[in-house]
């Protein structure tokens, strides 16, 4: 997973700021499952799972202090960044990510229950996830490949995060 992600590294500095974590769970156990994130902002990240099943990929924006899940709301029920995010997830969805994450069970106060977009309105998190699969290549260089091509492919999802929801870095 190391490996993995220097390769990933070393082809765009973009995503340097790694770590890497799951082999010093069960030591006989560790080669089952490593997981690794690369940290784009505060509480969002690309993620990388590897276990039995092979390798999956994602993006995930979770964990969200209450003024993260504030500017979330307000950058989806704006006229401007609300559609946008819309646009890009239909996207995600058609390249085969499923689309997860924690949501209230009811409405969101303060917003018509009708609104367009009343669904992502629901979101405390948004997970974007693909499995990429087991086979020959994941233990060849085409994996960083693969995960820099997957990567790329969340870039828009993750780009609308970082600008309208993660704020200033800490």
């Amino acid at each position: 997973m190391i490996g993995l992600l220097n390769a990933v590294a070393d082809a765009d500095p973009e995503y340097e700021d790694f770590a890497v974590w799951g082999y010093g769970d069960v030591l006989l156990d560790a080669w089952r499952r490593q997981r690794a994130i690369v940290r784009l902002a505060r509480n969002v990240e690309l993620g990388v799972r590897f276990d039995l099943d092979g390798l999956e990929v994602g993006l995930a924006w979770w964990y969200a202090p209450s003024e993260q899940i504030e500017r979330y709301r307000a950058a989806v029920a704006d006229p401007g960044s609300g559609p946008r995010l819309v646009s890009i997830l239909k996207s995600v969805r058609r390249d085969g990510f499923a689309i997860t994450g924690d949501l209230l069970k009811r409405p969101l106060r303060g917003y018509p229950t009708d609104h367009p977009r009343a669904g992502l309105l629901r979101h405390k998190s948004l997970i974007a996830t693909r499995p990429l699969g087991c086979e020959d290549w994941i233990h060849t260089p085409a994996a960083a490949d693969r995960v820099l091509a997957t990567f790329h492919q969340l870039r828009p999802l993750a780009r609308w995060l970082v600008k309208n929801v993660a704020g200033p870095r800490a």
